[in-house]
């Protein structure tokens, strides 16, 4: 498993951006909601932790998973947010009706961060088994919705950066910050 020997929880708050300034959304499935109600909460409260005041982050509800897309996409519309994050958790049953969901709704986030210049950040679980959901909701492999957080954070502030006319580039900074240069850099053999 992916998260096998790893903690979703843990984070380096001096490698991320500081995050104040930025707004953000999280739309929730009411679908396995003790499932992502730990989501939300890890989600919620890593941006705190990573100064985001609480009024600027929006919590929206949609009934299940594949409702995500529509809910995301209407968000992107009309709030004024620097990132969207998508919480769900899709479980394995009996039918093909996990695959066709998940499937769906991969896609259909993939297509607003193609289609949009606001990033969508993908926190849907899709386990075999409730335990896994438990297990990466704020159980013993800590929280996909805390690292769903730290991605909105790090994807808004490349779309900030991005935006303006100074470049950037790796590594980050002690202070987490992304190294801006104060002009283009001169390509040699000009």
């Amino acid at each position: 498993m992916a998260t096998e020997n790893k903690n979703l929880s843990e984070y380096d708050k001096n490698t991320i951006p500081n995050a104040k300034d930025f707004r953000f959304g999280i739309v929730v499935s009411e679908w396995n909601d003790t499932i992502t109600e730990g989501l939300y909460n890890g989600a919620f409260d890593a941006l705190v932790d990573c100064n985001v005041p609480a009024q600027q982050i929006i919590r929206w509800n949609v009934p299940g998973s594949f409702e995500l897309i529509y809910g995301a996409k209407k968000m992107l519309q009309t709030q004024n947010v620097d990132a969207v994050i998508v919480i769900g958790c899709v479980i394995q049953g009996e039918t093909k009706h996990f695959d066709f969901v998940c499937e769906g709704v991969t896609q259909g986030i993939k297509d607003l961060n193609v289609q949009t210049d606001i990033p969508v950040i993908f926190c849907v679980l899709t386990d075999n088994t409730m335990q896994q959901s438990i297990d990466r909701s704020g159980g013993i492999h800590g929280n996909k919705g805390t690292e769903a957080a730290i991605a909105a954070i790090k994807m808004a502030y490349i779309r900030q950066q991005a935006s303006m006319s100074h470049p950037f580039h790796q590594p980050l900074l002690s202070s987490g910050a992304l190294q801006i240069e104060d002009s283009p850099r001169k390509i040699e053999n000009e």
